[in-house]
């Protein structure tokens, strides 16, 4: 029996998808071939969330067969829902291409049009988002408009995937059966974060950066407005005695707000450290005790899964979609309300206290090791009919 070609469409190559892309290229029975919409992320663009132009130092195509679609995508630094504008995607979408074609939302209209494509050409639509009712992206018209794209797209679709509790739950309540809705949990490359962490030179990094022997409290994201690095200084400022080292990794337009905060308070332990690429942030999650995300409208937050196989202890918000898988309170951290200062900062008591981040982070290794990509490809090999999903 022939392997099964699968046309996994990608608005643009993303360093988080790329590890999978590769072991989905060495998986038996299948034959996969990525599409993308644009090449902006293999080049340097502007990232108006972090505020300074971004290169990736990881690599992004390597390893599994890619194709780009004709039209402007070479020209574009970003993505919107017409644009880049495509082509080429009716001679793709037939039996004689493919035989699956997995989309990823309707961010874009190539996605919507690719599955309406492949499925009056019989071609099988899996669908795996982002999508949770949690994150309200939009309101009034808008959000009555795509209610109604999303209907149409989930009309042609045979095969769901969710990434996690939050993305079923999007599914379920509208209506999708329950057998039709696989796994295919959202995941980092466990292995180079392992590896890289406990290569990582801590002793260095800590000289470098002025920190003795006390915890270290991290946050590694935008500085950006809905991420609330704002909310974590404010808790951070409530904690009693010698504070922990609290370090922000990341650029963004909350940058001077933050260090006016600190600087006001007189936060001496505070660290801004700015924008670092993928390979340097195993080093920061090595070194750190307790992983902070405070967001709202967060989707999943990658960062926990990437904090989490460094071992450390986690503390996030109910906003954060991740939470709901990876987070078990009292073992690994905490899940606060978003926006309540008080409830983060007892969180954080609760995690320092007789040093708890050290058993919560081996619990985090715990937890994350049956979240990773091999459980990907066992559930993406199980919605296209390879192997039997497991009991």
């Amino acid at each position: 029996m022939r392997d099964v070609r699968l046309a996994w469409l990608a608005t643009h190559p993303i360093q988080y998808q790329a590890p999978l892309l590769r072991a989905l290229a060495r998986t038996p029975g299948l034959d996969l071939t990525a599409i993308f919409f644009s090449d902006f992320s293999t080049r340097s663009y502007v990232d108006r969330e972090f505020g300074r132009t971004v290169e990736w130092d990881v690599p992004l195509l390597d390893g599994y067969r890619h194709v780009f679609l004709p039209g402007t995508g070479n020209r574009e630094t970003g993505i919107a829902f017409l644009r880049p504008r495509i082509s080429g995607l009716q001679q793709l979408m037939t039996r004689q291409h493919f035989d699956a074609v997995l989309v990823q939302g309707w961010i874009h209209y190539g996605y919507v049009m690719a599955a309406w494509l492949a499925h009056h050409a019989g071609v099988k639509v899996l669908l795996r988002c982002e999508a949770t009712d949690h994150v309200t992206s939009s309101t009034g018209i808008k959000r009555v408009a795509r209610e109604i794209l999303l209907r149409f797209l989930l009309a042609q679709v045979d095969q769901f995937v969710a990434i996690g509790t939050r993305n079923r739950s999007f599914y379920l309540s509208r209506g999708i059966a329950p057998d039709r809705i696989g796994q295919m949990p959202y995941c980092v490359d466990n292995n180079y974060f392992q590896v890289q962490a406990r290569a990582a030179d801590k002793v260095r990094l800590r000289t470098e950066l002025g920190l003795d022997g006390r915890p270290v409290i991290l946050f590694a994201s935008k500085l950006i407005a809905r991420k609330h690095g704002d909310d974590l200084l404010r808790a951070y400022g409530r904690l009693d005695g010698p504070k922990p080292y609290l370090l922000f990794v990341g650029d963004g337009e909350q940058w001077a707000e933050l260090t006016r905060i600190a600087q006001y308070n007189c936060f001496s332990a505070v660290r801004f450290l700015g924008f670092r690429n993928q390979s340097e942030l195993p080093a920061f999650y090595a070194l750190a005790d307790i992983f902070v995300l405070p967001s709202v409208d967060e989707t999943w937050g990658l960062v926990v899964n990437e904090a989490m196989n460094a071992g450390c202890a986690i503390v996030v918000s109910d906003q954060v979609g991740s939470g709901a898988d990876l987070v078990k309170d009292g073992e690994n951290g905490f899940v606060f309300a978003a926006r309540d200062v008080a409830a983060l900062a007892d969180a954080l008591r609760a995690t320092l206290a007789d040093d708890r981040y050290r058993a919560m982070g081996q619990r985090s290794l715990d937890i994350i090791a049956g979240w990773g990509i091999e459980a990907n490809v066992a559930g993406l090999s199980a919605a296209l009919g390879i192997t039997e999903p497991a009991a």
